[in-house]
């Protein structure tokens, strides 16, 4: 018998630490004994990957907020329909870093997209598919940007994406319709304290995680 598989969701903007609570999470639920998919958006297949190169780099043709919202729900439907679905049809756990908030939070709130536009956009992609659980990772955007901005240097990254390259307001704007998006779904969302050192971000979201699962490794 299959035991349906459960859809997690990682959110918050950059130098949140998202990459590592996602590997925190995923070492915890294989010790468990849980078959899992660690994935991303956008991205997760090698054509939503495609769809995501789109999105990210800084070109010399612009690209509308709508088109960048258009781009991210056509990424995201191949992704869902070729990965996501098929492996919480296998009983999978599925940990995703970002997925439909990202777009409410950056799109909605940093690129300011009508709501209404994109929840139209998510009904007609997701067909009912909801995350079980979503943690957002939440810090002062200065702290954020700084590890982001180490993080690039330490690897040798010169260039910033079309994110990256933002304004501290935008991503001010990102951050508070995160939190919003949290308050209007306490069902699912958790807000997890990610100014605080790594460690200790990793035990908050372990600690969602066994609330959430009912069980301890």
């Amino acid at each position: 018998m299959i035991t349906a598989g459960r859809f997690i969701t990682i959110e918050g903007i950059e130098g949140a630490g998202k990459t590592t609570v996602a590997a925190v999470l995923l070492a915890s639920l294989q010790a468990r004994g849980k078959r899992c998919v660690m994935t991303r958006e956008p991205g997760g297949t090698p054509l939503a990957e495609r769809l995501r190169s789109l999105v990210l780099e800084r070109g010399g043709e612009e690209v509308s907020a709508e088109v960048e919202t258009l781009l991210m729900f056509a990424a995201r439907g191949v992704h869902l329909d070729n990965l996501v679905r098929p492996a919480l049809a296998r009983g999978d756990w599925v940990l995703c870093d970002r997925f439909t908030d990202a777009t409410r939070a950056y799109q909605g709130g940093g690129r300011g997209i009508d709501s209404a536009f994109i929840e139209s956009l998510a009904h007609s992609v997701q067909r009912g598919l909801e995350p079980d659980l979503t943690l957002i990772l939440d810090l002062p955007v200065e702290v954020g940007l700084e590890r982001a901005r180490a993080r690039r240097v330490a690897r040798g990254e010169a260039v910033t994406d079309r994110f990256e390259s933002e304004t501290l307001q935008f991503f001010e704007r990102v951050r508070a319709r995160y939190l919003d998006i949290a308050r209007a779904a306490p069902h699912r969302c958790r807000i997890i304290d990610a100014s605080v050192v790594e460690s200790r971000v990793g035990e908050q979201a372990l600690a969602v995680l066994d609330d959430f699962s009912g069980e301890r490794p």
